[in-house]
């Protein structure tokens, strides 16, 4: 990845920090919230798919409420966040129907893609999402999140959605032009780092902690997510938010912010991903066809070429692929629990409705979900 291959980037996680969306503290407002709407209803037209990973809802809670200070009680600062989070979904969907664009919010906890269920069904309501041309909206659940607002985990969790849903990009806006090589605060001289790799030991020296009024964390926690992002081969641009037209012109290769670049290629990193939470709980015996079509074609296990289904697993865990010589070929996150992967082997995805009732996927293991051994 190189800062000139950002034109080529077509699925971005975009996040905006609350400092960007709030005026001076005093909550949300449209002039605030436009351009971007703007700017990300221009990139579809572009051909971009967008989620953007939205800060501002504690921010709009005490907006309106008449708090003139961050709570720093959790439970004060979860009732905000409750509070504010509808000012935050009205407002930016009154600003994206403007532009003729649907938008859809989504909650989410480190537990929804910790636990291998819930991953997936995020994974595929995102996926659906973008597919219709809708933007998601996406916050953490803060009123049960219980660490989320000390951490200012809305970086992590844009760089844990970047994993999810494979991303080309991961955009962090901020109030600062990018990563400089000391804090240009105190150090006039100080440079901005226009790219570098997200490994690079020159990121720890310089980070350095920060917290705003509204929003907590700074450029360590902007560094720790790039390198999240990484595990998927995800490239990160840390860009100045109140740059003019600043996503128009990242999607046009213009040197802006500071880009961290991944140490792998996108599929190599996600496999090492995927390879390093495998915890085998149960097999699928595949014929000889299906064995081949994973090794040689690189495809999606389908259930068609499965012969058997041994042990108790739910969807989402790992199972692992076998020859009927009882060999190993590869593991993933399979689709379907035990039970009903035993009454769908041998068929055909056309079938599942009418054997289960439903059809949550057309594959048993999805080929970004599997890893050959």
């Amino acid at each position: 990845m190189t800062r000139h291959s950002l034109a080529t980037t077509r699925r971005w996680v975009v996040k905006i920090g609350s400092a960007l969306l709030t005026q001076d503290g005093h909550g949300l407002t449209h002039a605030l919230l436009m351009p971007w709407v703007e700017q990300i209803a221009e990139r579809r037209r572009a051909g971009h798919e967008v989620v953007l990973v939205s800060s501002g809802a504690v921010a709009e809670g005490m907006a309106r409420m008449g708090w003139q200070r961050r709570p720093k009680a959790l439970h004060e600062l979860q009732a905000a966040a409750a509070i504010g989070q509808m000012g935050l979904v009205r407002a930016y969907e009154d600003c994206f129907q403007t532009c003729g664009l649907h938008t859809a919010q989504v909650l989410l906890t480190r537990d929804d893609l910790a636990n291998r269920v819930r991953y997936l069904n995020a994974r595929s309501t995102l996926r659906t999402l973008l597919r219709l041309g809708v933007i998601p909206v996406i916050n953490e659940n803060d009123t049960v999140a219980t660490d989320e607002l000390r951490f200012g985990d809305n970086d992590t969790l844009a760089a844990l959605v970047a994993n999810l849903i494979e991303a080309d990009l991961l955009i962090l806006l901020t109030d600062q032009d990018g990563l400089f090589d000391a804090d240009p605060r105190f150090h006039p001289t100080a440079q901005l780092i226009t790219e570098t790799g997200v490994d690079d030991p020159l990121l720890d020296a310089v980070a350095g902690g920060s917290v705003t009024g509204l929003g907590t964390g700074g450029m360590v926690t902007k560094i720790r997510a790039a390198r999240l992002a990484a595990r998927s081969g995800t490239p990160t641009v840390i860009a100045p938010g109140r740059g003019e037209a600043v996503l128009t012109r990242i999607g046009a290769s213009a040197p802006v912010g500071t880009l961290l670049m991944p140490a792998q290629e996108p599929q190599a990193a996600r496999k090492q991903w995927l390879a390093g939470h495998l915890q085998v709980r149960g097999r699928l015996v595949l014929d000889a066809g299906a064995v081949r079509a994973l090794r040689d074609n690189g495809t999606s296990l389908l259930a068609v070429g499965v012969k058997a289904v041994q042990g108790k697993f739910e969807r989402g865990e790992v199972v692992a692929c076998i020859d009927e010589l009882g060999r190993e070929v590869a593991r993933g996150l399979v689709n379907y629990d035990a039970a009903a992967a035993t009454r769908i082997r041998g068929l055909a995805s056309s079938q599942f409705e009418a054997i289960l009732g439903y059809l949550d996927d057309d594959e048993l293991i999805h080929r970004d979900n599997l890893v050959l051994l």
